[in-house]
């Protein structure tokens, strides 16, 4: 067995699935050893947005994504997606070719220190060599999927790859939950903070979606009368139409869910990682850190820590309460009804709005569907506005916040799970970087449906502008014929302007052939929004 071998046979006994890339010299042998022993391979357009598909993957699935490129350019291209993992918490095997060992030290075409490139946005950096392969392959899964998960990065010398393996051993590391006590860390327990609230309220995060603690979120929620609120990336954790359901933070909206947060005089944050907050934590009231790592962030203070497997740390709290009253529901009603209100505003009779194409998506594809968003305004309403049917139902990045995430995380989706309707929504600035990912999308057979919110800006940036009463410099998008584009990517295309149009496409039966649908809106609700 050489050393390319080992590493494909081990990602197949881990289950990671396919890997996404784009090779180069140093590739070959490894693309042969995944060709001997089954593991897929699925060419990107580039390695940033293979890169993202392999993130895509991760959060899917829960285990580590991986993703492949070559050296130099190859390596720099890829960082950004490893970026993005990481900062989303998600876990990924990032692999790079290198060139080999003997001219390392002296040689300068196309080489990068790789390790000093990576090791900044990543967990672990590492070099795959002959005599460590498989100790190398066994760490890089067990780091990868620690909390918090992350990618891990390898390089493969050239004069290794190849190379026949003197540490064979395929050996995965245990994964699951780990069965343990709790460790509280605080003046006072948590239990006897919980019972002094009059309106605690629950913030649940990335960990606890990851975590699988829905349901003893919900149970807790119930036994105090807690309110729920969602971090956008856990959305699904918990059912959006609960009674307790408050919505979701910094999203569309924000004022109000900050205002509705800092009503709580209790805060419970189970699973929430800071990294998902893009505006500054400014709530008062005492708040109780429940995650499977402690609060070491200090981006807010916690006077009480609750430290363990999240499922475990909630049910347990739960087991040792009482019922007590909490919110009232109907100021959790009245809550939600200004939250929808708020959702509205700015809307512009006679034409699409951002939120109109939100809505309308929502009534027509299947409950089970899953749901991609890019970064941009739309996101924001996406994040706020959608209803995903469980976790991992509503996939964007919001740690690293890359733009171009959607469409790779849509073609990851699909490949994922092919039975299921996938639906990406993008900006057209965001498809403008990643569009050429269309083309693989159409070869695969690949039936997703691209919702383009046209409005030919980057429409974050120029509302900063406006604001500052400064012209629309830099951030105008030239207007793309997306039927045409559609179709040169092998791609059906359509631009609609009314939510009936927009509906009859999304309902449209094509097939394993992706629709780009350009949904032309009227920006002036953002203004309103933002």
């Amino acid at each position: 067995m050489n050393v390319s071998e080992l590493i494909a046979e081990t990602l197949k006994a881990a289950g990671t699935g396919p890997v996404f890339g784009y090779p180069g010299d140093p590739s070959v042998e490894f693309l042969e050893g995944c060709r001997k022993v089954g593991v897929d391979f699925v060419l990107g357009r580039r390695e940033g947005t293979a890169g993202l598909m392999a993130e895509a993957w991760g959060m899917l699935s829960g285990k580590p994504g991986v993703a492949l490129s070559t050296l130099g350019p190859g390596s720099t291209n890829l960082v950004n997606a490893v970026a993005n993992a990481y900062l989303d918490r998600t876990p990924m095997i990032a692999i790079s070719g290198q060139i080999d060992t003997k001219r390392q030290p002296t040689f300068t075409h196309q080489v990068v220190d790789q390790h000093a490139l990576f090791a900044p946005v990543s967990k672990y950096v590492a070099s795959v060599a002959p005599n460590c392969a498989g100790q190398v392959m066994r760490k890089a899964l067990r780091v990868a999927a620690a909390p918090r998960p992350g990618p891990v990065h390898l390089s493969t010398p050239a004069d290794y790859v190849g190379a026949e393996v003197l540490d064979s051993d395929i050996t995965l590391p245990p994964s699951g939950t780990v069965h343990h006590g709790l460790t509280v860390v605080g003046d006072q327990s948590p239990q006897h903070a919980i019972r002094q609230a009059k309106r605690p309220l629950i913030l649940f995060g990335i960990s606890a979606m990851q975590s699988d603690a829905g349901p003893e979120i919900v149970a807790l929620a119930e036994k105090i009368g807690a309110a729920i609120v969602a971090s956008p990336m856990a959305k699904g954790t918990v059912a959006e139409d609960l009674p307790l359901f408050a919505g979701t933070l910094d999203m569309a909206c924000n004022d109000l869910m900050w205002d509705f947060v800092n009503g709580a005089d209790l805060v419970l944050n189970i699973g929430f990682d800071a990294v998902e907050l893009i505006k500054p934590w400014t709530v008062t009231s005492q708040v109780i850190h429940i995650d499977c790592v402690p609060n070491t962030d200090q981006i807010y203070a916690a006077d009480i820590e609750v430290i363990g497997p999240v499922k475990e740390a909630v049910a347990a709290l739960t087991d040792d309460l009482e019922s007590q009253s909490g919110y009232d529901l109907s100021d959790v009603n009245t809550h939600r009804a200004d939250l929808q209100q708020a959702f509205d505003a700015g809307r512009v009779s006679g034409v699409m709005n951002p939120s109109d194409v939100i809505r309308t998506a929502q009534g027509v594809v299947a409950p089970d569907a899953i749901v991609t968003t890019d970064v941009g305004s739309h996101k924001l309403l996406v994040g706020q506005g959608w209803r995903p049917s469980g976790p991992r139902k509503l996939l964007m990045t919001n740690g690293l916040s890359s733009m171009g995430f959607s469409l790779p995380a849509a073609i990851a989706a699909k490949i994922y799970a092919p039975e299921t309707e996938v639906i990406c929504f993008t900006g057209d600035g965001g498809l403008a970087m990643v569009q050429s990912e269309l083309r693989l999308a159409a070869s695969m057979g690949l039936g997703i449906k691209v919702v383009v919110f046209l409005d030919q800006s980057l429409n974050r940036i120029e509302l900063k502008q406006m604001a500052r009463q400064f012209a629309s410099t830099g951030t105008v998008i030239e207007e793309t014929d997306t039927e045409k584009m559609a179709q040169s990517m092998a791609c059906n295309g359509i631009v609609v302007e009314t939510e009936t149009a927009l509906a009859e496409a999304l309902g449209s039966d094509t097939g394993n052939v992706p629709l780009v649908i350009g949904a032309r809106i009227s920006p002036r609700q953002y203004e309103a929004q933002f």
